[in-house]
This record gives C-alpha cells, structure tokens and sequence, in this order.
C-alpha cells in the first residue's frame, strides 16, 4: 500500500522546550491511526506539523510526495484547502452563521459559485444526518450536532485525510460514539484516512493502529 503521509525525523521547539522530538511515522490510505499520550507529550503538536499549521524545527512532512515543510503560507493554506479537513474539540464554528452556511465557509476562498457551494455544502450536511438542520445556527444545535457539522465542513473539499484533535472530548459517550461510528464510514465508503489525537483509551481503541507518545517521542507505532 503506498504511504499518503510521512514525516521523517521531525522536531519542534520553543525556545528552550522542546515539544516533538525526531519522530518518525506514517499514514495509510483509508486508515484511521490514533495518537495517544499525556497532556504535553507532543500529541497536538504533531498534529500541527502534519497540517502545516506549525512549521518543524528540522525534518520533514511528506503528502503524497510532496515535502509540504517546504512550502510558505499562502501555498501551505492552498495545500490544507485541498488536500486535508480539520476537526478541533470546540468545534470553532462561527455563531451568526447557518449550519449550511459553516459548512460552505471553506469554499469562498476558492470563488466556488453560490449555488454550487450550496450544493455541496447541503450533501456534505445529508452525509453526515444533518440535512434537517441546514438552516439551524449553532445556538440551535446539540454538542453532538455542532461536531458533526464541523465535520460536513472537514470534508467540503473531500480531502484525503481529516486531522482531529479530541474530536469526542466535548461530547457525551453515546454521541461519541456516534462520532467515531461516522468516521468509520467515511473511511469505508470514501475512502478518508484520519489521524485522531486522544487521550481515551476507549476513542483509541476503535483507530486501525496506535502510536504513543511521550515527552515528545514516538514510543511505539502499533501495528
């Protein structure tokens, strides 16, 4: 199977602290990898280095080929519209807009025409079980329902990999399960690969394959 992500020996510091340390890993196809660890072990940001939301001190990213360590920012933002989605736990939707209208927001920058952003923005909504909901602004939605809009907006652009950070820490253990039921689909049906960064045995339990993290080192990569 051939890699759709890599990052080779990479490191990040801050000041004098550092928070990742020569770490090596690797992302499949429709795979859905689990990193794990203690607050501070590096976890979150090694999620920011493999979405070029933070730049590695040394080392490298590779996306399908492409060392994306090497690009600048505007480049760097074109390469996240098109190739990645993003989940955070507080969900970071904008309250004045509709869940249809959250879920569009990605698209203006690429001057998608109205209609069509409303299109895909609406079957991203139906993906998802929120078709109902379109109009609803996020006062008017559960925890359960925030979260899956913002994953509808993670997968406007069908990336092939969606980066979650503690997607299901704001949530009730029904709903999240719910939430991790979904990822599973997508990763059946679409073929989306996810890297989910957790704390909870229980989330992890469900990914493909684990990797652990500890004072900034990979400790282990699960098969």
């Amino acid at each position: 199977m051939s890699e759709l992500l890599q990052a080779e020996s990479l490191n990040k510091t801050f000041g004098a602290v550092t928070a990742v340390h020569n770490a090596n890993l690797h992302i499949n196809p429709a795979e859905i990898v689990a990193i794990m660890g203690r607050s501070g072990s590096g976890k979150t940001t090694t999620m920011h280095l493999l979405a070029g939301l933070e730049s590695p001190s040394g080392g490298r990213v590779v996306y399908r080929g492409q060392n994306i360590a090497g690009l600048d920012e505007d480049a760097l933002a074109v390469w996240r519209r098109d190739n990645i989605g993003l989940i955070f736990q507080a969900f970071h939707l904008i309250p004045t807009l509709s869940a249809l209208e959250n879920v569009a927001f990605p698209l203006y920058p690429a001057r998608v025409p109205v209609a069509k952003r409303r299109q895909r923005a609406a079957e991203r909504l139906a993906q998802v079980g929120l078709a109902d909901r379109a109009d609803h602004r996020p006062s008017r939605l559960s925890g359960g329902e925030q979260q899956r809009v913002a994953i509808a907006r993670a997968l406007i652009n069908n990336p092939g990999l969606i980066l979650a950070d503690e997607p299901t820490g704001n949530l009730d253990s029904e709903t999240g399960a719910d939430i991790l039921a979904l990822f599973h689909r997508l990763r059946d049906e679409a073929g989306v690969a996810f890297v989910i960064v957790t704390h909870d045995d229980e989330v992890a339990a469900t990914a493909d394959r684990i990797i652990r993290m500890k004072d900034g080192e990979i400790t282990n990569n699960e098969l």
